[in-house]
């Protein structure tokens, strides 16, 4: 068994809880939060054993073998490289730090301890993610790679009262582009890796984070278009153009439908079935690393991540998105 803990007592932290339950060598032994009454709280709610309002006595816990990280993101790093220094694995929610020399300082730390470190990038994983790998020659030599994740966020009601909720604060290192913009950055980087340029556009909020952009990147022979938004929403599938085909995806953060749609009129429904809850297939796979000794995963690797903070950080750059943590 894989004895985890937890911070972030939020929702995803319990459907992250949820989804590894079904992985038959995950066991939850503790939760962290600030407060006592919070971390007694969300223990009772997901059946941890354990409370901690102290990360350093957690870190020091012979209880705990593995942490899985769901705070701000801003948080993110210095958690983890606590965590890591104590020999815990950490599975670190997305995006995993907030620009690449974070991400650097976590890498490093986790190969000086030995132990795994992964972002918890959960559509990568997903087996209509593995379709598409697996079927994409089918389409002929790609010319384009086109996502869409906007998404209308509730906290953005608020935002607009006056009441300035995590999601549109930069001192959290959040926005449109970190905390969703990545889930259509994430996947085209698995597939063909580094950019050769990229021109990154967006709005910004009087807070100083995005509420939307788009991002047009240079492979040479082919070229990627993401478009991300937390203020409107939209209904558009996402979709790989090949010289002989297509692939259209129906939501990229979350694949359920996928097809291929040839230019002589077939249509091939490569659509695998998800038996489990979506996270599930990011909680196995770190725990079978942790299991087979492998410290880091092949799909979701340290190349990918941050080759994929590069990006995002160039395209703050080029937007005027500046955090807190960037100083």
């Amino acid at each position: 068994m894989i004895k985890f803990a937890t911070i972030g007592t939020n929702w995803i932290t319990e459907e992250f809880i949820k989804a590894a339950k079904e992985v038959p060598d995950f066991a939850l032994t503790a939760v962290y939060s600030r407060t006592e009454e919070k971390a007694k709280e969300f223990a009772a709610k997901v059946g941890a054993e354990r409370t901690f309002t102290s990360l350093e006595e957690m870190a020091q816990s012979d209880e705990i073998d593995a942490v899985y990280i769901a705070s701000p993101n801003s948080f993110h790093a210095e958690q983890a490289i606590l965590l890591m220094n104590h020999g815990k694995h950490v599975i670190c929610e997305k995006p995993i730090a907030s620009h690449t020399a974070e991400l650097q300082a976590m890498i490093e730390v986790a190969k000086q301890n030995d132990v795994v470190l992964m972002e918890a990038m959960k559509s990568t994983l997903l087996p209509n993610f593995q379709a598409i790998r697996k079927h994409i020659h089918k389409i002929g030599k790609v010319r384009r790679y086109f996502a869409s994740y906007c998404q209308y966020s509730s906290r953005y009601d608020a935002y607009k009262q006056g009441t300035v909720l995590n999601a549109f604060n930069p001192t959290f290192s959040s926005g449109a582009l970190m905390d969703i913009g990545v889930y259509c950055l994430y996947p085209m980087v698995v597939l063909f890796g580094k950019p050769l340029h990229i021109k990154a556009n967006s709005f910004l909020l009087e807070s100083g984070v995005d509420g939307e952009g788009s991002i047009i990147l240079d492979y040479g022979d082919m070229d990627a278009v993401v478009m991300y938004s937390k203020i409107t929403n939209s209904y558009i599938p996402s979709e790989i153009q090949g010289e002989e085909g297509s692939i259209i995806v129906d939501t990229i953060h979350t694949p359920q439908k996928v097809e291929i749609h040839y230019r002589d009129g077939r249509i091939e429904d490569i659509t695998e079935a998800q038996t489990h809850h979506p996270m599930y297939y990011e909680a196995k796979e770190f725990i079978e690393l942790i299991q087979n000794g492998k410290r880091e995963s092949e799909i979701n690797s340290h190349y990918h991540s941050l080759t994929t903070m590069e990006i995002m950080e160039e395209a703050r750059k080029q937007t005027g998105i500046v955090f807190p943590a960037d100083r």
